[in-house]
């Protein structure tokens, strides 16, 4: 799951390389500040678009959130969970980047790097192991969302998504105990 050929290398079958979340965590952990750490990655284009080598569900974000529109549209997903995780990642890592941007990426690029737009769209959505009213969807998102970045940026792992979604899936019966969803035919 952690190699995959470089985009467009010709002579080689495969190519590997640490993951651009590896390469900050490294780099901020030798204490290199961000802006040199940065001035060999990707740009956010890039990962957008998917023109980078990742595994899978690190690249094309854009594909990403097609393809969640596409379960949103055929209401396999509610937006409750998705938008919850992205946006508590977002929102943690954009406080700590105002605090100190020298040892703190952008928020756009923690959203667009590692398996975070796989995982909250795709892995957190499941309907057996996530909440079923949409509070406490929100809740649990939340809680993937703040544990993902507690990892990536305490924890010895560069990545967090699949562990958060683990660690929250534990907790939905908790969620589902306190945050009813409305019974079928009641007011």
């Amino acid at each position: 799951m952690t190699t995959w050929p470089q985009p467009r290398s010709a002579g080689a079958d495969a190519i590997t390389s640490a993951t651009p979340l590896e390469l900050i965590k490294e780099g901020v952990k030798s204490a290199r500040p961000i802006s040199h750490i940065m001035q060999n990655m990707p740009d956010v284009t890039d990962l957008f678009l998917g023109t980078v080598k990742g595994s899978l569900g690190e690249i094309s974000a854009l594909l990403l959130i097609v393809g969640g529109l596409y379960l949103l549209f055929r209401k396999v997903i509610t937006w409750h969970i998705p938008v919850s995780v992205i946006f508590s990642v977002a929102f943690i890592a954009f406080v700590l980047w105002l605090l100190d941007p020298v040892n703190h990426v952008n928020p756009v690029y923690h959203i667009l790097t590692g398996g975070l737009m796989l995982g909250a769209i795709f892995m957190a959505t499941d309907m057996v192991t996530s909440p079923m009213a949409p509070k406490g969807q929100i809740i649990y998102g939340i809680g993937i969302g703040v544990i993902t970045i507690s990892i990536r940026l305490l924890g010895a792992y560069p990545e967090g998504i699949s562990f958060a979604i683990l660690i929250m899936n534990a907790f939905t019966p908790i969620i589902n105990t306190y945050v009813k969803p409305k019974r079928f035919g009641g007011k």
